[in-house]
């Protein structure tokens, strides 16, 4: 099996956020990519998970439908 730095519970990590607010856990060693800053750094798995899951943004609520209302007749 190939090794996967994200898998890596021994590894270090940082957590990463865009200009949007998405954020991304990512390894340490690696280069941060252009556009993403660090907010989290030199950390394990675990703390950045948890990080990720206190910043993950709330469910969007669902689009409204159209309602048909109905009237009654009293004919």
């Amino acid at each position: 099996m190939a090794y996967n730095p994200f898998n890596d519970p021994a590894g270090c990590y940082r957590v990463l956020v865009n200009d949007r607010g998405e954020h991304s856990l990512w390894p340490g060693f690696a280069a941060v990519p252009a556009g993403w800053s660090t907010v989290l750094v030199d950390a394990d798995r675990d703390a950045c998970t948890a990080y990720l899951a206190r910043h993950r943004p709330a469910p969007a609520a669902p689009a409204p439908t159209a309602t048909t209302t109905r009237v009654k007749s009293n004919v």
